[in-house]
């Protein structure tokens, strides 16, 4: 190889993934909008139990705190999660390109088996962990507090202000970061492996190039993915959002992840660790498929 492409490789390489990163935050934008209200829903299901169901949920959200209620939080995921997604894809697609170059070198062909698939979601997932943690927590705080006067933060800053005032930056925003990235890691190894699959399928099945398949497929395949997303991970997410709207001090119900899967058990059964699942999965469905249809999109015009 000449001197001259040795230069050229690090730059190719720092504009995919700048592009990766754009495409993300691209989409990321658009599973805030489309999913909020059914988050909202699924966090208040899984951390209190005055609801009988996820229409139960909503209706009385909707009656006693209005419309607005349901994008309450939204602005640190907006911000928030449109960098999660954009760090998920960039090292997913990181990992990917490095598992390529591994596979050309060993085996003289750069196409991934699915267990890489799945480990270079699993990459991007505890890659993500350092923002979504904090970023979950303060979103999970401002959907559970009281409403009206007796809120507890009038936002995302002083949300974020007070938990530090309890137990500091890194027990307080960080709460329930062990969860998070078991759930992270599984749940985006999962995601990032059935869309890739999925896809693949449909390009060898066509005997197409995968970039022309249908936008319509494309974003069908991302909602598949998003349901194979929640099925595989959701346990871990309940715990985490128990952790997450859990009390300081004295009224701290949960010393450890550990002890709060015990508690789920015993109070709960199976079923605590499934509560929320059905308006988390109908939100999958839209949410996913508008993330991945977003994003191959963005990378198409910008390739």
């Amino acid at each position: 190889m000449s001197a001259e492409k040795e230069l050229e490789l690090p730059a190719q390489g720092l504009v995919r993934t700048l592009k990766d990163l754009f495409a993300g935050a691209v989409g990321g934008v658009a599973q805030v909008l489309l999913g909020q209200p059914f988050d909202i829903v699924k966090v208040r299901l899984q951390t209190t139990q005055q609801y009988s169901s996820a229409l139960d949920a909503a209706t009385k959200i909707w009656k006693n705190e209005g419309s607005l209620a349901f994008y309450k939080g939204t602005l640190t995921p907006l911000i928030g999660i449109g960098a999660c997604v954009s760090v998920q894809f960039g090292a997913f697609h990181y990992a990917r390109r490095a598992f390529e170059a591994q596979n050309s070198k060993n085996y003289n062909r750069p196409e991934l088996s699915y267990a890489q698939y799945y480990a270079s979601g699993a990459f991007a997932g505890i890659a993500n962990t350092f923002l979504s943690s904090p970023i979950e927590h303060i979103r999970i705080r401002l959907q559970t507090q009281p409403h009206g006067a007796n809120r507890l933060y009038n936002g995302p800053i002083d949300c974020m202000k007070k938990l530090s005032a309890h137990e500091g930056v890194l027990q307080g925003l960080y709460r329930g970061s062990a969860v998070t990235v078991l759930r992270e890691a599984q749940a985006y190894g999962v995601w990032f492996l059935t869309f890739e699959y999925l896809m693949n399928s449909d390009a060898k099945r066509n005997n197409i190039k995968r970039e022309e398949v249908s936008t319509f497929k494309v974003a069908f395949y991302g909602g598949l993915a998003g349901e194979a997303l929640w099925i595989a991970s959701y346990p871990f997410d309940v715990v985490k959002s128990k952790m997450q709207s859990d009390g300081f001090g004295g009224s701290q119900r949960y010393k450890s992840m550990r002890d709060c899967f015990r508690q789920t058990w015993r109070g709960e059964g199976m079923t605590g660790f499934w509560r929320g699942i059905g308006p988390t999965l109908l939100r999958a469905m839209p949410v996913s498929a508008g993330t991945f249809a977003t994003v191959e999109m963005a990378m198409r015009l910008i390739s």
